[in-house]
């Protein structure tokens, strides 16, 4: 029946496990048992290495958990602490650095949707989507759509304030023993002028962290949190 409804609404292939996920929704921990999200030390280690790919960690929120140098350099919104969601629709300057920005935010309310599952009523989701509902009106639109959909890969287009335009492909990986993480990592096509500009990026990153600064943009999106 689910199925029969699916193709009826027309929906793709993310949304109708939404939809089979929402009918069947699996048994719940209590809320005092609920635990914060941490990146294992190895993982962290891990990214460390990668000197000359952008890569981080997302939670269930589209927290950011866990970064390294370079993805701290191609902007300030990729570092530990940010939500990608909140920086999307408040902070200014993410409409001038990423250059599909329309696009981006459709899948990241999408996106979010997908990793919040039948989890809904999550105090801290809750929080942040009264929070965006109230102060963007592109996200309270976008969030009334109840569009889902899970971005394992795609293309992305950025405005660095220090390099230029890149275009940089991406891959999102879950993590085996940490439900609702994703592993995030950039790259660039070999031999593009995206590919000299994160090269560029990567050793100016690479040069601050040496002298012990920690690697961001310019730009620097709000602060203000709702989840670890």
């Amino acid at each position: 029946m689910l199925d029969a409804l699916a193709r009826a609404l027309r929906l793709d292939e993310d949304a109708t496990a939404h939809l089979q996920q929402l009918a069947r929704p699996a048994p719940r921990p209590r809320r005092a048992a609920r635990r914060l999200e941490r990146v294992s030390p190895d993982l962290q280690s891990l990214l460390a290495t990668w000197s000359h790919t952008p890569a981080f960690v997302l939670g269930r929120r589209m927290d950011v958990l866990a970064n390294n140098a370079l993805a701290g350099g191609l902007h300030s919104g990729f570092t530990k602490g940010s939500n990608l969601t909140r920086v999307f629709f408040l902070d200014p300057a993410a409409r001038e650095f990423y250059l599909d920005w329309d696009r981006v935010a459709r899948d990241a309310v999408a996106a979010l949707r997908a990793s919040a599952g039948t989890d809904l009523d999550d105090p801290r989701l809750t929080e942040l989507v009264g929070e965006l509902s109230l102060k963007s009106e592109e996200f309270r639109r976008l969030w009334a759509r109840h569009d889902v959909r899970d971005k394992s890969s795609g293309t992305k287009r950025f405005n660095h304030p220090q390099v230029g335009e890149l275009t940089l492909s991406y891959h999102s990986f879950a993590i085996n023993g940490a439900p609702g993480q994703l592993l995030t990592a950039y790259h660039a096509e070999p031999g593009t002028p995206s590919a000299q500009a994160l090269a560029l990026l990567s050793s100016v990153a690479a040069e601050q962290l040496g002298a012990g600064v920690t690697p961001v943009t310019q730009h620097r999106p709000s602060r203000a949190r709702s989840g670890p």
